[in-house]
Formats: C-alpha cells, structure tokens, sequence
C-alpha cells in the first residue's frame, strides 16, 4: 500500500487489534506497528516445558518494585496478538453498577454506563466466538456439594472465547488456559480481528519493531503527526492510537510530554501512569481422594454477595508437569504426577481500587518502575483474604485439601488503568473518546484507559473499548 497512513496503531493486543479492525473496514487506512513478532504455529506454544519450564515466550524485561527491588512482570507479552494469545479467553462483560464510582471500595466511575459499550460486547463476543460450555461431571459434582452447604455461592456458566472444536483436540484443550492455540481454537485479536484484515490493501503490519517516541507538529507538541520506531524509521499520520497495554502506554505518553514540556502545561499530565490496577488475582489448587478426569474444567465462575468484588473461576487442566513448575525442584516428579491427578484449581479475582500512589513510573534511561502496594487499597485485602477463607473451608468440608498463592507484582495480565479516562480533564487522563485531554491527534486504546477492573477479567472491555474508538475515528475522519 501507499506509505500515507491515515491512522497509525501501536501495539497488537485486544484494543489496538480492535481499533484497527473498525478502521480498516471503514476504508482507512492503517499501520499497525507491534514490538514483536509472530508465534510459530507449532505445538511449542502449548508445550508446558517451553512456555513455563524454559521461558521461551517470557518477557524478559527488568522492572522494580516500590522499594527498588527488581523483579520480571509475567503477565507481559510482546507478540502479534499481545496477552490475548496467552489468556485463559475468559471473556465477560462488566456489570451495569461497575460503570459506576463506589467510594468505599476505592473505586472510580466511568465517564459514562453500560449502555455506550453494550454494541461493541455484542460485536466483540460475536467476533471472538465467545460462548459457554456444560460442566464436566468431577466440577459438578463440586458445585452441587458446595452450593448444596452454601445457597449463597452462585455457579454461573463462564463464557468463553473458545471455538466448540477444541474439545476434539485433547491437548489444545488441556492447554489453551496461559498457552497459545496453534489451531486457532481461541478467540484473540491476532486469530480474530488481524488476519481477518491484513490482506487488505488499505492496511499494513510492521513487526518487530518498537515504537520510541512520538512526533508532533513544529512549535505546537500538543498536535502529534506520528511516530519514531527503535530503527530510526518515523510513521505519520493525522492520528495516532497508542495500545501499548497500560505498563507500556503511559511510559511512553510520561516521556513525550517530559521531551516536549507539556508535563507542565497539560492539567492531567501528573496522573500519567497513576491509579494502576491489576486485580488482586490468586490460585486456590486443592486435592482430592480420587483422580480428576474432566479435560477443559475452566467452564464456571462463582459469586456470592458477601464479597461483591470478587470472584472465583476453574482453572484449566492441572497436570504434574504443570504443578512442577510451581513446586520446590526437590520434590520428586512422582510426588508432583501423584498431585497433579488429583488437582482441582481455582483462579480467585477481587477488585482493586484506585489509589494514585500505585503507579508505573518511566524512569526514562534506566529500569521501569511499578509501585504498588496493597496495602493502599484495604478494603479490596480484606475482602481477597476473606473470599478465600470462606470458598477453602467449604472445599475442605468436600473433602479437599491444598493452598492458595498471590500472583504477587509479577502477576500483570490484568494491567488496568494508568491513563484513566473521564470528563474532567483535571481528573483523567483521555477524554470519554479516548483522546489525551488537551492534545490533537493523540488517542489511548488499551486497558490503560479503565477506571474501574470490575470483578471479571478485563479483556472483552478492552476489546469493545477498541471497536467503539475505531467507530469514533472512522467517523471523525469522514
């Protein structure tokens, strides 16, 4: 295609891939520009050796913590795709009153309801296959025995961005929950929402390359004309979309308004990289008596009106090898084959609240920084630790037994929030159409942009907010 560009999007995952999606079927024309490259389509991306034992497809950049300490964010990924190729494609849309503010949980409104994004979770799940699956008998024999002692627990089916053909596959379906489908089994933005487009000729795809800074107009940086890659090469465009994931985004938005002054002109410029949230995530694994013969186990989600911010979900498959990879290296591989039969896991979700001290920092020269702590944010503590006492007991009482384990400041999957949007521009960072308070041309598609992460998992939201932007712009440019 021509090198003029009418949209430039940086980063391939749900809102970037989203975003271009609408655009090119609009008629403009786009760039999408992704640090990474491609997944190989073999079976190395659902082999738990490479992906956990070895780290093939880790991210291996260095962060540090609060207090200076250095620690890997795992819930990073830097590939066509994104997270998305990586997720356990629970795809859930946000309840009507998560739109709203709640003050006692620390917790920020949207700038506007549900119904603005209720088009777009439509589109999103028709497009990404989401549906549910009955339960497998060992899980509902589970859920009887718990509900059974316990009316206030409600299984619900879990809807999932997963193609029904998967259950013909049993090692696609037993890894599909932290692997990439080499089939294409899983709704994802590259499977579902790129290749659908990259053919065209009013779209093009530039990989393994990252995105370094911005560009503007000359003398008025509050208009950007596009983008300057690690390789020296510049893109422009009228407009500029950045979909980086929100550990990414702000740092580069922090050191563009750093570069040009704007940190001292733009009212919201201060909460760049602010009110980050991931979700208080936890893995409850317990272990019965008898073996576990259910193959995709992640079809249902709990509640319970006790803990309003919080819920839990099945794991996938747990097998010893996996179980391995979480254990001490000297317990005996039959030790961890012996448990990993018997295993049954839960993934346990609390809200987080917004606090503007949990925040990326960019650090411009030397390692990133997030800070957070959750002590910032008790009440969302108080309620994970709560949630989980209960829900362990009622297992013990079933008769099992095990543990539950943080995924600590490494666990980054649900990375939400750090260029928050809303009306006030004193307040928020991108205004309700995702465009940077005070600047031209200049617009946030990824997670980065949610006030709230709800009690469910973050990815369909993003990807609506990506196809409603994409609507927005394709309209603004007509």
């Amino acid at each position: 295609m021509p090198e003029g560009f009418d949209v430039i999007v940086v980063g391939s995952g749900a809102g970037g891939a989203a975003a271009a999606y609408k655009l090119v079927k609009s008629g403009k024309r786009v760039v999408l520009i992704e640090k990474g490259g491609r997944l190989p389509r073999d079976c190395s991306t659902i082999s738990t050796r490479e992906v956990f034992k070895l780290g093939r497809y880790a991210n291996k950049v260095e962060w540090r913590d609060g207090r200076g300490r250095g620690f890997v964010p795992n819930g990073e990924h830097y590939n066509v795709g994104g997270k998305t190729k990586w997720y356990g494609a629970a795809l859930l849309r946000f309840a009507e009153h998560e739109f709203r503010g709640d003050p006692l949980h620390q917790c920020l409104g949207w700038p506007f309801g549900l119904s603005e994004l209720l088009p777009y979770y439509t589109e999103a799940e028709r497009l990404l296959h989401v549906s549910t699956f009955p339960n497998e008998p060992e899980l509902q024999k589970v859920i009887d025995t718990i509900v059974a002692a316990d009316p206030s627990w409600h299984p619900a089916a879990l809807p999932l961005g997963l193609k029904p053909e998967i259950l013909q596959d049993p090692e696609e379906a037993k890894h599909f929950d932290g692997y990439a489908s080499p089939m294409g089994y899983k709704g994802e933005a590259e499977q579902d929402l790129i290749m659908p487009i990259e053919n065209q000729p009013n779209f093009r795809l530039v990989i393994d390359n990252e995105v370094v800074g911005l560009t503007h107009v000359p003398g008025t940086p509050e208009v950007v004309t596009g983008v300057v890659c690690a390789d020296a090469s510049v893109y422009s465009a009228p407009v500029v979309v950045v979909a980086c994931g929100a550990m990414s985004s702000p740092r580069l938005l922090h050191d563009y308004l750093v570069r040009t002054g704007l940190d001292r002109v733009l009212p919201g410029a201060d909460l760049v990289g602010r009110n980050f949230k991931m979700h208080i995530n936890s893995a409850l694994v317990v272990f019965s008596t008898g073996k576990n013969s259910d193959l995709l186990r992640k079809t249902a989600i709990f509640t319970n009106e006790q803990y309003p911010h919080s819920t839990l979900q099945c794991l996938g498959w747990l097998d010893g090898e996996i179980l391995a990879t979480q254990l001490p290296s000297f317990i005996p591989q039959l030790v961890s084959d012996t448990l990993g039969a018997r295993a049954l896991g839960f993934f346990v979700t609390t809200e987080d609240g917004s606090h503007p001290d949990n925040r990326v920092i960019a650090n411009p020269g030397g390692a990133p920084t997030l800070d957070y702590e959750l002590d910032r944010i008790m009440p969302a503590k108080e309620q994970h630790e709560a949630i989980i006492e209960d829900f362990a007991a009622k297992l013990r009482r079933a008769g099992f037994s095990g543990t539950d384990r943080w995924s600590g400041l490494a666990g980054t999957a649900h990375a939400l929030g750090t260029l928050v949007t809303g009306s006030d521009p004193t307040a928020s960072v991108v205004d309700p159409n995702g465009k940077v308070h005070g600047m031209e041309g200049l617009y946030v598609a990824d997670g980065s942009v949610l006030p709230r992460a709800s009690r469910v998992n973050p990815a369909l939201s993003i990807y609506a907010w990506g196809l409603r932007l994409g609507v927005h712009l394709a309209a603004r440019a007509n």
